[in-house]
């Protein structure tokens, strides 16, 4: 199993401190973890770049993974969390790059051996999604109950669809909130606050510069936001076919570092954590390059996101 590594960039540091960490387990400590599952943004696979975007938090040893990126299972195993474990998913909006394995990762848990409720979170149409990934496998699903005596999977899952900001959920561990972000032209895009005993983190999903975020962030001990490299987009929009349109929707749509550096501020947060980066595949683009924006208006730590990363 892979090492998992922690990379930090604190205020004034002009180097990266880098350690290596032996993989955990849940069962390990009740200290509240953030595990970057996924870092790069983007439906785009390529074999060099970052996982699909995903981020793991794990309150008092329970998982909550937030989005469901391509692969989200595989990172989930990589990074020591036993697949049949799997409690809560949120979904920040229905983008591919963040709901394209949300099925799946559900139905990985159910093949690991998963007979506990899981509930997900996300804005319509997270039931009917639910319902067609249901309907898509029915086949595979029904002959694995006869066959192999499983339980019926679609029994354990509880979709919870909301459309304004507000409380999401809260139990006696944790209580979530979600804040709807700019994001067009998808209008039901949100960000979540997770507020435990011991930390309070705030994933921002995908958004411009949205006043509702820095809201949302006030005061937070983490945030883990998107960002976007304005030099690195240029040289991807030269591989692809519909670079006029793409470039329009990314500056509509995305933070830039320098805006990420602003929002950041604006809230107070302690540390900022860069994630969903776009382009996640450039390795032209160095850690010292992604602060570079971030850090002419933020003076907290800045931590460069990488694939399975714990915070």
């Amino acid at each position: 199993m892979h090492s998992i590594a922690r990379r930090y960039f604190m205020s004034g540091a002009a180097a990266l401190a880098a350690a290596t960490f032996p993989p955990w387990s849940l069962a390990q400590s009740s200290r509240t973890r953030i595990v970057l599952l996924g870092t790069g943004g983007g439906p785009r696979v390529t074999a060099k770049g970052r996982a699909r975007p995903a981020t793991l938090i794990v309150v008092n040893n329970v998982p909550y993974v937030v989005d469901c990126g391509d692969g989200v299972a595989l990172q989930l195993v990589r990074a020591g969390v036993a697949l049949d474990t799997l409690r809560h998913i949120f979904i920040t909006h229905h983008h591919s790059d963040h709901n394209l394995d949300y099925g799946n990762l559900i139905y990985a848990g159910w093949a690991a051996g998963l007979r506990t409720p899981v509930d997900t979170y996300g804005p319509p149409p997270l039931k009917a999604i639910t319902e067609a990934y249901w309907q898509l496998n029915r086949f595979d699903i029904e002959t694995r109950i006869a066959d192999e005596g499983r339980i019926d999977p679609r029994k354990l899952v509880t979709a919870h669809e909301f459309s304004e900001n507000g409380l999401v959920m809260q139990n006696a561990d944790v209580k979530v909130t979600a804040a709807r972000v700019r994001h067009p032209p998808i209008t039901q895009a949100y960000a979540y606050r997770f507020d435990a005993a011991d930390r309070s983190i705030v994933i921002s999903g995908d958004t411009t510069t949205s006043p509702e975020l820095v809201a949302l962030a006030k005061g937070a001990d983490v945030l883990v936001c998107e960002a976007m490299h304005l030099a690195g987009i240029e040289n991807l929009l030269k591989k692809v076919p519909n670079a006029a349109t793409l470039r329009e929707h990314l500056l509509a749509s995305h933070v830039t570092t320098e805006d990420l550096g602003k929002l950041a501020a604006e809230a107070g947060v302690n540390t900022l954590v860069m994630s969903h980066l776009v382009p996640g595949d450039d390795p032209s683009i160095t850690d010292a390059m992604w602060t570079e924006g971030v850090r002419k208006h933020f003076r907290g730590p800045v931590v460069v996101g990488h694939d399975l990363m714990e915070l």
